[in-house]
This record gives C-alpha cells, sequence and structure tokens, in this order.
C-alpha cells in the first residue's frame, strides 16, 4: 500500500501562476536565477534562491539567506498572492511540452515509507544538499516544491484522473520556455477518498526526480516526531508535497558525458582502442544520435562516430545491463582512469533535452576533449533497479518536462 493524502495547499490566485511559476530550485545557478525573477517581484525563485534577494557576496548557505525565503512567502500571502484552501484536495497537473502531454496527481505522501523502502530510490544524494534542502524547508515551515514520483499504472486511478480532466482547469497558462501547466483542484470529498484508498492498492512508489528533496522531507518528519512528545501521527510534519505520475505517462532522456581531457591519448589513438573493443557503426561530421539500447555516440575532434557495445551477457543485477553502467565499466574506468564519476572533476553531464549540439559546444569550445551520446534509460529499467534496491551511475536519467515551483506549496503545522 502507499499511503497518499490530501492536503490545504497554499496556491497562488489564478491571475498570479503565471508571474509566480518557476523552474525548480536545482535547474538554475543563482545568477541565472536572479536574471530569471528580474522584473517579476511575484516570482518563487525569491522563495526557493532566496539569495537573490540578497548581496550578490552573500554566502548561498548563511541563516540570512534562508531567514529571507521565509519572510519572502509569508510577503506573498500577505500580499493576497496565495491564499490557502479552506479544505484538503487532491490536485491534477497536467503539462505538455512538444505536444506530448503529461497527467499526474498531486498531493501527501508520509516519510516513514521513504525510510522503510516503500518509497524507492535509485540515485545516491550527498548529505550538503539535503542539509540545504533541510534548512530551507524547516525556515519556511513548508515544503515549497513537490517531489516527482512514479508508480506503475493503476486502472481505476486513470478513470479518475480522466473524470476531473474533462472540466476546466483552475489554472491554464503557457510559460516562457513554451511547456502548458494545467491545474485542477479535486474539492469534492468522496472523490478524494477514492484517490485515496486506490493508493491503497498501490505497492511502491518510485522517486523519479528530486532525491535530495525527498531525503529531506524524510529528515524533517523523523526530527519533529522525535521533538515532540505528544506526537500521534497525524500531524502535517509527517507528510511531504509530491506530483505522482503513473509510469506510462513519464519521458526519460539521455544524459551524456563530457571529458575535460584524453588521458593522454591522442584523438587517433583514442578511436584505436575504441576500434578495437567496439562496432563501428557510422562516422560523420554531424552529429548522430544512438538509436536504440546498446549504441552510443562519440563527439571527438570535429567529427562524430557511432558505436555499438558488444553483446552482453545479461546480469541477475539489473544496474549492470544499463548502457551508462557499459560505458563507465569499458570505457570510462580503463580509458580515462575516471573511477568515481560524482568526485572526478575532470567528467560533467549534459541533460539530453540541451541537443547533441550543446555536447559540439562544449568540445568545440575547447572547455572539454570528448563527449559521449547515450541512449536513454527506460522506465522499466528504472523500476527494475529500484525493485532490486539498487542504485544507478550518477546522472543516468533526465526527466522533462520538469515540474514548476509555486504552484502549491505544504505547510507543516
Amino acid at each position: 500500500m502507499a499511503i497518499f493524502k490530501p492536503f490545504r495547499a497554499y496556491r497562488p490566485l489564478p491571475n498570479f501562476a503565471k508571474a509566480v511559476a518557476s523552474k525548480p530550485y536545482d535547474v538554475l545557478s543563482s545568477a541565472e536565477a536572479k536574471t530569471e525573477a528580474e522584473g517579476n517581484p511575484h516570482s518563487f525563485l525569491r522563495v526557493i534562491k532566496p539569495e537573490i534577494e540578497l548581496d550578490d557576496d552573500i554566502n548561498q548557505y548563511s541563516d540570512e539567506v534562508y531567514q529571507k525565503g521565509a519572510e519572502v512567502f509569508k510577503s506573498l500571502i500577505s500580499d493576497g498572492v496565495f491564499k490557502q484552501d479552506d479544505e484538503p484536495c487532491f490536485y491534477v497537473y497536467r503539462l505538455t511540452m512538444n505536444g506530448r502531454q503529461q497527467t499526474g496527481l498531486v498531493g501527501c505522501c508520509h516519510f516513514e515509507e521513504y525510510y522503510s523502502g516503500k518509497i524507492k530510490k535509485h540515485e545516491l544524494t550527498r548529505t550538503a544538499k539535503e542539509d540545504d534542502r533541510v534548512r530551507h524547508v524547516d525556515s519556511l515551515n513548508a515544503n515549497a516544491e513537490p517531489v516527482f514520483f512514479s508508480y506503475r499504472v493503476h486502472d481505476s486511478l486513470e478513470m479518475v484522473i480522466e473524470e476531473v480532466i474533462s472540466a476546466d482547469p483552475k489554472y491554464n497558462f503557457i510559460a516562457d520556455d513554451g511547456i502548458q501547466h494545467e491545474l485542477w483542484v479535486i474539492g469534492e470529498e468522496s472523490l478524494n477518498d477514492r484517490i485515496e484508498s486506490f493508493f491503497l492498492e498501490v505497492p511502491d512508489l518510485y522517486v523519479a526526480d528530486g532525491h535530495h528533496r525527498t531525503a529531506a522531507a524524510a529528515r524533517i518528519g523523523k526530527k519533529r516526531k522525535e521533538n515532540n512528545p505528544s506526537h500521534t501521527g497525524d500531524e502535517a510534519y509527517n507528510f511531504f508535497m509530491a506530483v505522482l505520475f503513473s509510469d506510462n505517462q513519464l519521458k526519460i532522456y539521455d544524459y551524456n558525458r563530457v571529458i575535460k581531457d584524453l588521458n593522454g591519448f591522442s584523438a587517433l589513438e583514442l578511436i584505436g582502442k575504441l576500434n578495437d573493443s567496439f562496432k563501428l557503426l557510422d562516422k560523420s561530421d554531424q552529429p548522430i544520435r544512438p538509436s536504440k539500447k546498446g549504441e552510443f555516440s562519440v563527439y571527438l575532434d570535429k567529427n562524430w562516430y557511432h558505436f555499438a557495445f558488444p553483446n552482453q551477457q545479461r546480469s541477475d543485477d539489473p544496474t549492470k545491463n544499463l548502457d551508462v553502467s557499459y560505458l563507465s565499466e569499458q570505457i570510462l574506468e580503463p580509458l580515462f582512469d575516471i573511477m568515481d564519476q560524482r568526485k572526478d572533476e575532470r567528467i560533467d553531464f549534459v541533460g539530453g533535452i540541451r541537443g547533441l549540439g550543446e555536447l559540439e559546444r562544449r568540445v568545440d569550445s575547447g572547455e572539454m576533449a570528448i563527449a559521449f551520446a547515450l541512449y536513454p534509460v527506460s522506465m522499466d529499467e528504472l523500476l527494475e533497479v529500484a525493485d532490486a534496491g539498487k542504485i544507478m551511475p550518477p546522472k543516468s536519467t533526465w526527466f522533462e518536462p520538469k515540474l514548476r515551483s509555486g504552484l502549491f506549496v505544504h505547510e507543516l503545522d
């Protein structure tokens, strides 16, 4: 069973929704966020990246920054930009990008299901990033941004969602990046009860995007439980905000690699070594995208090389069957001496949404020496890894479209 409950969201009034809604805190640098929020006093970036409200030389992890985020959110409430719903509700959130729609349910999950393993993860987290979100949520006393979960498709839930979206949405706007955002509020108590009961039939939830926010939310719930001698289990801090999408709604993009040097090889020597171990499918001065699992492309010295990994014997460990693992074990480790992608400063990662042109740009500029393009991980592979309790190599999945922040906020008391 999965615990998923309605809640009384703070939401921007519909006429403010487009101005408020922002990209997530972790996809923009402070400088980018400041530029994006310029001239827009209602941008939610001022809440989730509050350092943009302060001097440029401020330490973004100082107490003043977290306090400023709480102050800005209180101002948005007192100024009438945000209002809290009178009764607990679920919400339906639909995003449309390049004609493809992705529709999910907004509600609250229970922190103890993260610790019990009912909420399954596929990535490791870094303590420093967790600590940052813990401090932000504690200072705000609210989950400002939802996490992004998935679950295996449930026919009854699909029918409920279809029923809800047959009506006009409460919000409907197209953001500056061209992505359409629509939100429906489910105010009918009996329908909310049905949704909650259907999730009791869902065996597990899966973190798709937002591992650090999930870990931070769980830590806050645990800490507040331990510090409350009158704890009952019904307090708002036991729950954290999530948008849940069935697995058939999601698309994973490739997550590619760029490396700063050739580890002492010349370009000719390196291509020779790749030719010795992998089947060369094509070579071109135009970008070549891997067309299926088991293929990868290399950009080096103004040329693209399209290779296939050798046929692999399927492993009982699902992480070993990922193309990103083949790349690590057969190329990055033996040829580049990159043993830990989380720590090695010679490697960087480029989300596939940026296109292969971004790989060319990074290499042609001289910033990087070589780029590797991969075929995307599938949702089936992600679920298989999570079900096995395994962890994917870093930067294995890139989900698009990203959820907008500021359309709903969950208060912790």
